[in-house]
């Protein structure tokens, strides 16, 4: 029997789910995505993101981080990228550029090695080949849950809590120093070990 690409996991609930967006289509098991498509597949706590340039292969930003090291862009099978998990195809109603500048695009940054969750990250560099635009929008929406927790403290109370949590909300130290606090190992160990390495000397 061949080997699947990926393993169709869809049961269940899995917070690097929730970084899925509505349009977002399941791959088949067997199936090849369109050239230039945006692959999309979920982790422990956040999605990780790939372009597929053709022939089985995705280009991505590879987002394991182990012992503060990085790791540079490359060109892996979809086996690879999917890690044992399912993989998704999100849609870009208008991309700025066609599949093949989108494919030579990605092409053109393996070996890069400036891996950045909050600038320069696996979603940051798909975004930039099909859009020419460096966006994150998971990071966004995780930024965002400190001014939140803030809105909803400031409705039920006036207390220094609610105060403090929109003062954290305004700068990015004190949003990863919040992020760190939350029950999701994936964010995590990921904002963890980036921001060792942003202050080691």
């Amino acid at each position: 029997m061949p080997t699947p690409f990926h393993t169709r996991r869809t049961n269940g609930p899995s917070p690097g789910r929730r970084a899925l967006q509505r349009g977002d289509r399941l791959l088949g098991v067997r199936e090849h995505p369109p050239l230039g498509s945006h692959l999309v597949t979920p982790r422990c706590g956040f999605a990780h993101h790939g372009i597929y340039v053709g022939h089985g292969n995705v280009v991505h930003y590879k987002s394991v981080m182990r012992h503060l090291c990085r790791f540079p862009v490359e060109e892996v099978s979809l086996a690879s990228f999917a890690h044992g998990r399912a993989i998704w195809v999100r849609e870009h109603r208008e991309p700025r550029f066609d599949s093949i500048e989108v494919t030579r695009r990605a092409r053109s940054r393996l070996g890069e090695d400036r891996y950045r969750i909050f600038s320069n990250n696996c979603e940051h560099f798909c975004e930039w080949c099909l859009q020419g635009e460096h966006r994150s929008y998971q990071l966004e929406r995780l930024l965002q849950l400190p001014r939140q927790l803030a809105r909803q403290l400031a409705l039920v109370s006036g207390d220094a809590s609610a105060g403090l949590l929109t003062k954290l909300a305004r700068s990015r130290a004190a949003a990863l120093a919040y992020i760190t606090t939350l029950k999701q190992p994936g964010v995590c160990a990921i904002v963890s070990t980036t921001h060792a390495r942003s202050t080691a000397p």
